[in-house]
């Protein structure tokens, strides 16, 4: 009998020990072709639609056009950006006035909203609603609105009036910040939404506020493109840092006169940004710009992203495929080229 029972014991221990073994070596069933890489968007042009190009993360293997191969219909232009949730990527094209909704992983479409929407630009997911920001019509600088997009039923369900020309909008403790650019005008605010009660305040800040983040301080740090020399009223670019509990500025780094970045990202606490197709980085801390450039760009220098000791620089063509130069951080060696999407603008992480 005892014999029995510790046989007994052995075949059910060993049993699970190999369940174990069994569920520990079990490869991970991918989501999808489009998973663990990098997703370039491009605009698009006269010369043909915005797309989505896919690079495997060891950069093996390339994929144009995936949208319109797995859903044998393009997007159209022009591509302006994609926003994310767990599952699902969401294709803001401004010229359609859409939303296109697809698996992440896949690019399988799940759904197009085409209603309520009339320029709409960037997209923030915030649990099962998207907020959209709309130019509205270029004409009027009074029309422009944030689109309430419910994710359940893909229908816009309310709209929340802003000033002219919001761009990108983030989501931070039950608000959302959104940048002004001033659509094919000019303006000089970050909106405020309460999502309570959708109230909306503004911050004045320099002229073109287009890119944000939120630094390790919990403070909105804001690129300041400034206006050209063209506009006839040319102003100073700048770096603001605002505190998010006062909306008010604590810091700001100004550039030379004439000097007009248009791409910034933020990254382990590092500040990339660009002036003059030459990419600098300072600490999220520094009292003051850098003089000396990291990297530059071989032509248009059109979209910038940093992650895992890599920089990656998008040099846009809008009559052919576009160039992915991506360097070492380390070294500021260039590792790789890639050929991608008609005007690409945006790069993503997947």
């Amino acid at each position: 009998m005892k014999i029995n029972k510790l046989l007994t014991k052995l075949f059910i221990l060993s049993a699970l020990f190999l369940a174990s073994c069994s569920d520990d070596d079990t490869p991970q069933v991918p989501k999808g072709d489009y998973e663990n890489g990098i997703l370039i968007s491009g605009e698009g042009s006269g010369a043909g639609t915005g797309s989505i190009s896919f690079i495997s993360n060891d950069l093996t293997t390339t994929e144009n056009l995936i949208y319109k191969k797995v859903n044998s219909t393009e997007l159209g232009i022009y591509l302006q950006s994609i926003a994310f949730d767990n599952e699902r990527a969401f294709v803001v094209v401004d010229n359609a006035n859409s939303v296109t909704v697809v698996d992440r992983y896949t690019f399988e479409e799940k759904s197009t909203i085409t209603t309520g929407l009339n320029g709409p630009r960037y997209m923030a997911v915030v649990g099962d609603k998207g907020y959209v920001t709309n130019w509205g019509s270029t004409s009027d600088e009074t029309d422009d609105f944030i689109a309430i997009v419910d994710l359940n039923t893909y229908d816009v369900d309310g709209t929340i009036a802003v000033g002219n020309g919001p761009e990108r909008i983030i989501e931070n403790n039950g608000k959302l910040y959104v940048s002004h650019k001033g659509a094919f005008g000019t303006n000089n605010i970050i909106s405020v939404i309460d999502l309570s009660d959708n109230s909306v305040e503004t911050i004045t800040v320099g002229y073109k506020p287009d890119e944000i983040f939120v630094n390790g301080k919990g403070e909105l740090v804001v690129l300041c493109g400034g206006n050209e020399s063209w506009t006839g009223n040319e102003t100073i670019a700048s770096i603001v840092n605002i505190n998010m509990s006062t909306n008010t500025e604590v810091s700001s780094l100004t550039f030379a006169n004439g000097e007009h970045p248009s791409l910034m990202v933020l990254d382990n606490g590092i500040l990339y940004y660009e002036v003059e197709g030459k990419v600098f980085s300072i600490s999220e801390d520094a009292t003051a710009l850098s003089s000396t450039s990291i990297v530059e760009s071989q032509g248009y220098l059109y979209g910038l992203a940093v992650k895992n000791d890599r920089i990656y620089l998008l040099d846009a063509n809008f009559k052919d495929l576009s160039e992915l130069n991506i360097y070492d951080l380390s070294t500021k060696n260039i590792i790789d080229t890639k050929a991608i999407a008609l005007g690409a603008s945006k790069i993503y992480f997947n």
